[in-house]
C-alpha cells in the first residue's frame, strides 16, 4: 500500500512538487514581503522559519484528506477492502506515503530557510529533537485528515475544511508574538497544538526569550509532544472505526 502511494509521485510529480514548493512561496513572502514581525525580538527570519515548518505540518492535513476522498470518490478502497488484506494495511499505507513527503518537506524547507539567513545553534541533538516533534504534529494531523476525509467522502468537501484549516493555522504564533496581541486572543494562540511545536523548534534551534512567561509558552515542549499524542488518540480510533463501518 506504501508502495501504490509512492507510484503516484512518479505518474504526478506537478502535485508533489506544488505541495513542497508552496510552503515555501509562504516563507519567502512573509519574510521578504511582509518580514518586520510584530512583537518579535532580533532577526525575524529566525522567528519565522520554525513558526513556517510548524505551519507546513498542520497544512499538511489538505492533501491527506484530497488523497483519500479521491480514492472513496473512484471506489479504490472499496476494491481494497475486498482483497485478502488488513483494513489496517489501507490506512497505514497512506500514512506511511504520507510521512515520507512531510519529511522530504521538511528537508526542502530547512535548506531554503537556511538559504534565506536562518541557522540551527542548538547542536544536532535538539535538531532530531525538533524534527522528531514536527514530525509528530504531522502523524496527528494525518489522522484528523484521514478522518474527515472519510466523513467527507468526496474532494469537493476538502475546501469546506480548508476555510476552517486555514484560520487554525494562522492563529498561532507563526509570524507574531502572541504578546503583540490582544490578551483573550494571545492566550487563544498559545494554547493552539501548532503554537507549542513552533515555540520548541525556536528554542531547541538555540533562540531566547521565546518563552513570554505563560504556563503553556514555559512549558511548550511538553505540550508539543502532549496535543499529537491527545488528537492522536482520539481521531485515529475514529478513523479505523469509520473505516470498518464503510458500506456496512
Amino acid at each position: 500500500m506504501t508502495r501504490r502511494e509512492l507510484a503516484h509521485w512518479a505518474r504526478q510529480p506537478v502535485q508533489v512538487v506544488v505541495g513542497l514548493v508552496f510552503p515555501v512561496m509562504l516563507l519567502l513572502m512573509f519574510g521578504y514581503l511582509i518580514g518586520g514581525g510584530r512583537g518579535v525580538e532580533g532577526a525575524y527570519v529566525g522567528f519565522l522559519v520554525p513558526g513556517m515548518l510548524a505551519l507546513t505540518m498542520a497544512f499538511g492535513l489538505e492533501a491527506t484528506m484530497l488523497a483519500v476522498t479521491q480514492d472513496l470518490g473512484k471506489g479504490v478502497i472499496d476494491r481494497f477492502r475486498s482483497m485478502p488484506m488488513a483494513d489496517s494495511a489501507v490506512l497505514v499505507g497512506r500514512s506511511a506515503a504520507d510521512m515520507l513527503q512531510s519529511a522530504l518537506g521538511l528537508v526542502v524547507m530547512i535548506a531554503v530557510g537556511h538559504a534565506i539567513g536562518w541557522r540551527w545553534n542548538g547542536g544536532f541533538g535538539a535538531l532530531l529533537g525538533a524534527v522528531g516533534l514536527l514530525l509528530l504534529l504531522r502523524f496527528a494531523m494525518l489522522w484528523i485528515g484521514i478522518h474527515l476525509a472519510m466523513v467527507a467522502g468526496k474532494p469537493e468537501m476538502v475546501q469546506a475544511v480548508q476555510i476552517l484549516v486555514w484560520p487554525i493555522g494562522f492563529l498561532s504564533n507563526a509570524f507574531a508574538a502572541p504578546t503583540s496581541m490582544p490578551d483573550w486572543l494571545g492566550a487563544a494562540v498559545e494554547w493552539n497544538p501548532i503554537s507549542a511545536t513552533a515555540t520548541s523548534v525556536r528554542e531547541l534551534s538555540g533562540i531566547s526569550g521565546v518563552a513570554d512567561g505563560s504556563w503553556a509558552a514555559d512549558h511548550a515542549q511538553l505540550m508539543a509532544v502532549v496535543w499529537p499524542v491527545v488528537l492522536v488518540g482520539i481521531f485515529f480510533p475514529l478513523a479505523v472505526g469509520r473505516f470498518r463501518r464503510l458500506n456496512h
